[in-house]
């Protein structure tokens, strides 16, 4: 096994070490205390609601994109993954805004069962497009329960009175380093494989936004910082889709086939 290999399967496996001993964290009954209620149009906390058609744009523009002829992908098996992530974009955004219309744990649930989707399907599509095609499609039904089983584990455990969101919330923390560590440690068999960078810029911004809601909103009461976090994240997934558009599939430089051949 090659060193930049290691490198993920080790952080994979501290991962699902620490998903299940670190200690349990229950879901705070604040998380659900946003900071724009206002009600327009009958639909109460709308601007949470209405921003998640962002989602449901953005996935929908991807579906086409990743099912179009032209799309440049070296098998058409290829495909697969981009469809699951788009696909999770899209239930992202129904299930977040049933969850914002009256927020609470078991609403919570159809909000993060989608993302875990978009999370997972995210990380195989990209083991596709840097390691190989065969152990990137081998992965993605895997990693999809896996995503599934931390949501469910989760709300599982509120139902008991001891509730648990420590394992979805390394699952997060999990994509994210592995999205980066592949990006970092393996080159693309495409071009525009550097855009990914940019999709850890949206999260990056949509997680800040999350972070200062109340802040943001009370400049002006105009939106709030978790309406913004929505539009954030759908642009994210509309730079994969724009990834998907404009790359093309690289000539084997002998640098690149050693690369993949090491990984």
């Amino acid at each position: 096994m090659a060193t930049r290999t290691r490198y993920i399967v080790g952080f994979t496996l501290l991962s699902v070490l620490a998903a299940f001993l670190l200690p349990a964290m229950p879901q705070p009954e604040t998380y659900h205390d946003f900071a724009d209620h206002r009600e327009m149009l009958g639909v109460a906390n709308f601007f949470d609601v209405a921003s998640n058609a962002a989602f449901v744009l953005a996935g929908l523009v991807g579906m086409v994109v990743t099912l179009r002829r032209h799309t440049e992908f070296a098998e058409d098996r290829e495909r697969w993954p981009y469809a699951a992530f788009f696909a999770g974009v899209v239930l992202t955004g129904l299930g977040s805004a049933y969850y914002h219309l009256v927020p609470d744990n078991e609403r919570l649930f159809w909000d993060r069962l989608p993302m875990t989707i978009a999370f997972m399907s995210l990380i195989a599509a990209q083991v596709v497009d840097r390691i190989d095609t065969k152990t990137g499609l081998a992965l993605l039904v895997p990693m999809l329960l896996v995503g599934a089983a931390s949501v469910v584990y989760w709300r599982a455990t509120e139902r008991a009175g001891a509730g648990n969101v420590m394992p979805y919330a390394v699952l997060q923390g999990y994509s994210v380093v592995i999205l980066f560590l592949l990006a970092l440690l393996q080159p693309s068999r495409y071009t525009r494989g550097n855009d990914i960078y940019w999709v850890f810029a949206g999260y990056v911004i949509a997680k800040l936004l999350e972070m200062f809601d109340r802040e943001l909103f009370g400049l002006g009461h105009v939106a709030s910082g978790h309406s913004l976090k929505h539009l954030a994240a759908a642009i994210a997934g509309l730079v994969v889709c724009r990834m998907l558009f404009l790359r093309r599939l690289q000539p084997r430089s002998p640098t690149l086939a050693s690369n993949h051949d090491r990984a």
